[in-house]
């Protein structure tokens, strides 16, 4: 029997769970509360559930959010049973037996969360990985799992009596927040929960009746638990448990979109700055022109020291100097725009940049500019342009071709000698920030990309930004 089956077969014979679980419906109460108030006033439309158990925390969240739908998950087939008769008749709650360490779901999810669950994992960064890969853009991951200092009273009991506890060693805080898939995006909290069983007896037998029985470890022997329980007594008796809380959030969009307002405007150096300043990854879907000069991919790649993990090969790539379209038309074939789709990035290798050919309105194939692939893209939109002489009209009609497709603008990066009038108008008029200027730097190397990147703003700014303005 594997670990696993033998943690569900634990959960499975757990039939007094609701009976003896205080601490998980005391945990399960908070983490809702806690849910509950991030999300305020906007509710998650498609809930996953982690370990849903008997439902302490699905009740709770169908209470906070009636209208969604909640995919509850539990690693033991006769969890889900009980859950289903404690809800019936929800025709918004699905019940799906699925191990949490390999979520099999289909996302992407608003929410994401666990009560109590966590702890049981074998590969706990490795899951939250897996899990952070659901979430859709905007979305959270919220969850209570036993931190390091838990049951200090019975392992104590057992020190004095020499015998091995057979209970697992619990993360500290740093440890738990060391696995978060983005550093910086979220934050573990503890919170004591002290339970008064009536004496260590009770408190086993409590154990074996939620299923909290599984051990990495062999159990004591039956005169090594006299032993122990003997060591336990104390009046009044007390457990604690050291609870933490965490709460990742996923950034609103995966990455941003690099344009400019004509080309050779230094789309390539400001997206190196960029790569560089968020630990981002990069990607260029139409690369042309590589007859004459090599990549922009490799030239990022030079500038940033990017590792290949964070750097996507082009959808299609042409040795032609010219217009993505006529650079396909010149090497006899052409691109299908359709085929051009976001590479499966998960926003742990920290957010994309993705680098257009040209300005807004280049053409990529019949009746299709690349406005048109960035408004499927649907990412904000970083604007690059020169500073010097005639910039006030590139930019602001690039800005309002930007605007009437949609788009959402993030900032203009302006290239060259600093030009306070020019800013002062694209600001004006257009509406905008400005994310930086660049000056002309020479000779262009990493220690220059590594100087400009100083000068943006945080991949965390520009996020909070767009959740602060309602995205």
């Amino acid at each position: 029997m594997t670990r696993n089956a033998r943690i569900a077969a634990c959960f499975d014979a757990a039939h007094d769970y609701e009976q003896a679980a205080r601490v998980q419906r005391m945990a399960a109460q908070e983490l809702a509360r806690r849910i509950g108030y991030h999300h305020g006033m906007d509710a998650p439309s498609r809930i996953l559930e982690i370990g849903c158990g008997t439902g302490l925390l699905t009740r709770e969240l169908r209470r906070l959010f009636p209208k969604a739908h909640i995919t509850a998950t539990d690693i033991a087939p006769r969890m889900l049973e009980r859950l289903a008769r404690r809800m019936p008749n929800d025709d918004r709650l699905t019940l799906r037996q699925m191990d949490g360490e390999a979520p099999d779901a289909t996302g992407p999810f608003d929410l994401i969360c666990s009560s109590l669950a966590m702890q049981w994992f074998h590969h706990r960064s490795q899951a939250l990985h897996g899990l952070a890969a659901l979430l859709a853009p905007g979305g959270r991951m919220a969850f209570a799992t036993l931190a390091d200092g838990s049951f200090a009273q019975w392992r104590a009991a057992y020190d004095r009596t020499g015998v091995t506890c057979p209970m697992p060693d619990y993360p500290t805080q740093d440890a738990l927040q060391r696995e978060w898939p983005v550093s910086g995006a979220g934050l573990w909290q503890i919170t004591e929960i002290v339970d008064t069983p009536s004496t260590p007896l009770a408190f086993a037998r409590e154990l074996r009746a939620i299923g909290a029985t599984h051990t990495e470890h062999a159990p004591a022997t039956p005169g090594q638990m006299r032993r122990v329980l003997a060591a336990a007594r104390a009046r009044p008796f007390a457990m604690s448990y050291q609870v933490a809380y965490g709460q990742f959030h996923r950034a609103l969009w995966p990455g941003v979109f690099v344009t400019g307002t004509d080309t050779d405007v230094g789309k390539t150096v400001a997206s190196a700055a960029l790569v560089h300043a968020w630990k981002a990854a990069y990607w260029k879907p139409l690369q042309s022109g590589t007859d004459d000069a090599p990549s922009d991919s490799t030239g990022v790649r030079g500038l940033t020291g990017l590792d290949a993990t964070r750097l996507y090969p082009p959808a299609a790539s042409f040795g032609a100097s010219l217009s993505p379209e006529d650079a396909a038309r010149h090497a006899h074939t052409r691109i299908d725009p359709a085929a051009i789709t976001l590479p499966p990035h998960d926003g742990t290798r920290g957010p994309l940049v993705v680098e257009g050919a040209g300005g807004v309105f280049v053409p990529i194939a019949e009746n299709y500019l690349m406005i048109d692939l960035m408004a499927r893209l649907a990412l904000p939109v970083v604007l690059v342009a020169r500073s010097t002489l005639g910039t006030i009209n590139h930019t602001l009609l690039s800005l309002a071709a930007l605007r009437a497709r949609g788009l959402r603008v993030a900032g203009v990066i302006l290239n060259g000698p600093a030009e306070p009038n020019g800013r002062s108008a694209i600001e004006r008029h257009g509406q905008v920030r400005i994310l930086a200027e660049f000056p002309l730097l020479s000779p262009m190397g990493p220690q220059a990309v590594a100087q400009l990147a100083r000068r943006l703003p945080s991949w965390a700014q520009i996020t909070g930004e767009a959740v602060s303005n309602g995205g």
